[in-house]
C-alpha cells in the first residue's frame, strides 16, 4: 500500500528543489528527516512539510494506523516538476525594463511499505 502528498505552486525553482529531492529519494522516513535535518537550503522545510504530510496520509489509510514505525516507510517516488512562472518588471536605467522570472514548482512525494 502507499500514500502520497502534493504541494503545488511552492514559490522555489524545481531545479534547486531537485537538489534536495535527490539526496532523500529511496530512503526511510527517518534517514530522510535525519538528512534534512543537516541541510542548508531553502527546499528543505518545504520538502519536509510534504513528506511529513505523505506519512500522515499513509497512517490514515492503513490498518495499523500511529503504531507503524518510520524506519518501515520508505519514499517510493518523489518528483520535483516546474510550476507556471510569476513575471515581473524591473526598471532599468534610461528608461527601460528588464523582466524578472520567478519559478515555481509542484512536490509529489510518495511514501509505501519496505518491499
Amino acid at each position: 500500500m502507499e500514500a502520497m502528498a502534493v504541494s503545488r505552486y511552492v514559490r522555489i525553482s524545481a531545479r534547486k528543489a531537485r537538489l534536495v529531492a535527490d539526496l532523500i529519494r529511496g530512503r526511510t522516513i527517518q534517514e530522510a528527516l535525519d538528512i534534512l535535518a543537516l541541510t542548508p537550503k531553502k527546499a528543505v522545510p518545504l520538502l519536509r512539510k510534504t513528506l511529513l504530510s505523505a506519512k500522515a496520509n499513509y497512517q490514515v489509510k492503513s490498518d495499523k494506523g500511529a503504531d507503524l514505525a518510520d524506519t518501515s516507510l520508505v519514499i517510493k517516488e518523489i518528483l520535483v516538476d516546474q510550476g507556471p512562472m510569476l513575471k515581473r518588471i524591473r526598471p532599468r536605467a534610461q528608461g527601460r525594463a528588464y523582466r524578472i522570472h520567478k519559478p515555481m514548482s509542484h512536490f509529489k512525494v510518495t511514501v509505501g511499505a519496505r518491499d
